[in-house]
């Protein structure tokens, strides 16, 4: 099963729904902002996307603007903040299986869908 954690305010999240969508493989929808994933669920996104932490923060949040710019933080309280801010998490992130991509640009779903 494919999943997106989308935003359906964010262009380049409906683009990759869309493509999704036009794929006709099976997915789920995760709006992160509603249900955002636990600290558990954002550590194995993080493993499966195969980067650190701070690399699926968005700088440009004002969240991350105010609260956190310029701070070196670890591992560990980046993936803090965006459990307690999940605006801050880089989207759309697709999964499938044990493989995951940030769409952006949309072309890296075919990373997923093979």
């Amino acid at each position: 099963m494919i999943t997106i954690y989308h935003n359906n305010r964010c262009t380049k999240s409906r683009c990759a729904l869309d493509e999704l969508e036009k794929s006709g493989k099976a997915f789920e929808v995760v709006y992160y902002l509603e249900t955002p994933p636990n600290k558990s669920e954002l550590k194995e996104i993080i493993r499966k996307l195969g980067i650190k932490p701070f690399e699926l923060i968005r700088k440009g949040e004002k969240v991350f603007t105010e609260n956190y710019k310029g701070k070196i933080l670890t591992d560990e309280e980046w993936i803090d903040a965006m459990v307690a801010h999940p605006i801050l998490i880089e989207r759309p992130i697709i999964i499938s299986g044990d493989q995951a991509v940030i769409a952006r640009p949309t072309e890296k779903i075919k990373e997923i869908l093979g």
